[in-house]
């Protein structure tokens, strides 16, 4: 019988939604080939509350792993941990993570040293012709690639965050938590973290997101931002903007959307004052739905989208606010 695992991240004691869906999405391909399925979490203590969620979403263990100069995370320290504890277990026949900064950043060292294949930002996973085939966007979603991996080198597969739903849990499931000490390296501890900030205050983080409302150079300024936040406040969203609003510094580059920022999958994607250049569309267009507000009936963005407005977004957007509040009941 063959192993999958999961790395799943914590955010406040629970795992993030996009763990959840690498899980549940390890735990289907698990059921298919015959396999179990572990959840894997470095460094935070796991709940009795976070084990049962992951239980719930297929995992049949939990391994976590503990150890000197995994708090905070540090890129070095966890590829040492990971790698330490793949040696110690053995290899498993496929490791899932959702494709976050976090994974971005570690992921392909930790592959490299412990001789997994690393395929990030997937959006498809099957088992055929006794292999396991990935698919991925390459060159800004110009292309899709389907990647097949062979024997020998285990594939470390990145899921994109919102593509595979995770459904609900299984009610009453369990699993045992196996805590596992990995001694860090001296040289794999060079890195010190001086400080963390947290951003994005109470409003869902961009990639995990389920609704995302975007600015776009239309907005005129960043004094004129307030009436994009009221309604992503409106809607429980998340903020974003296209490259230009960055570089204007008008926003963080945390919030961009698009090529060389994120790229996002919510159910609801709302542009607003964004022309729709193909490297911001190419960040967002595998939204579910996408409504855009522009003055401009030509713009590019109309081209992609489901729904659109055209007019005024400073009318628009405080009479828009103000409809979703009253069907909410909130004002």
């Amino acid at each position: 019988m063959g192993a999958y695992w999961a790395l799943v991240e914590l955010k406040d004691g629970q795992p993030r939604r996009g763990s959840l869906e690498a899980l549940r999405l390890a735990a289907r391909l698990a059921e298919q080939a015959g396999a179990t399925v572990s959840a894997v979490t470095i460094a935070p203590a796991v709940s009795p509350q976070a084990a049962a969620t992951l239980a719930g979403y297929g995992a049949k263990s939990i391994e976590r792993l503990s150890g000197d100069g995994l708090d905070p995370y540090t890129p070095t320290a966890y590829t040492a941990a990971l790698a330490a504890y793949t040696k110690g277990a053995g290899a498993p026949d496929a490791l899932f993570a959702c494709t976050t900064s976090r994974v971005r950043d570690f992921g392909p060292r930790f592959a490299a040293r412990a001789g997994f294949v690393y395929c990030p930002d997937v959006i498809e996973v099957a088992h055929k012709d006794g292999a396991m085939m990935a698919r991925r966007p390459l060159y800004a979603g110009k292309v899709l690639a389907t990647a097949r991996f062979a024997a020998g080198r285990p594939p470390f597969i990145g899921t994109r965050p919102n593509n595979f739903p995770p459904g609900d849990p299984t009610a009453g499931a369990a699993a045992p938590v196996n805590e596992h000490t990995v001694t860090i390296p001296e040289g794999d501890r060079r890195m010190e973290v001086l400080e963390f900030q947290p951003a994005g205050g109470d409003r869902p983080e961009l990639q995990e997101a389920r609704i995302v409302v975007s600015g776009g150079r239309g907005m005129k300024g960043p004094e004129n931002w307030h009436l994009l936040e009221a309604l992503a406040d409106s809607l429980g969203a998340a903020l974003g903007a296209s490259r230009a609003v960055c570089d204007a510094g008008w926003r963080p580059h945390r919030e961009q959307v698009g090529q060389t920022g994120k790229t996002v999958t919510p159910e609801l994607y709302i542009a607003v004052a964004i022309s729709g250049a193909i490297q911001h569309r190419v960040g967002m267009s595998s939204s579910k739905w996408i409504v855009a507000v522009n003055r401009d009936k030509d713009a590019d963005i109309f081209k992609i989208s489901d729904f659109g407005l055209v007019g005024d977004v400073f009318e628009i957007l405080p009479l828009l606010t103000a409809e979703i509040r009253k069907a909410k009941g909130s004002g």
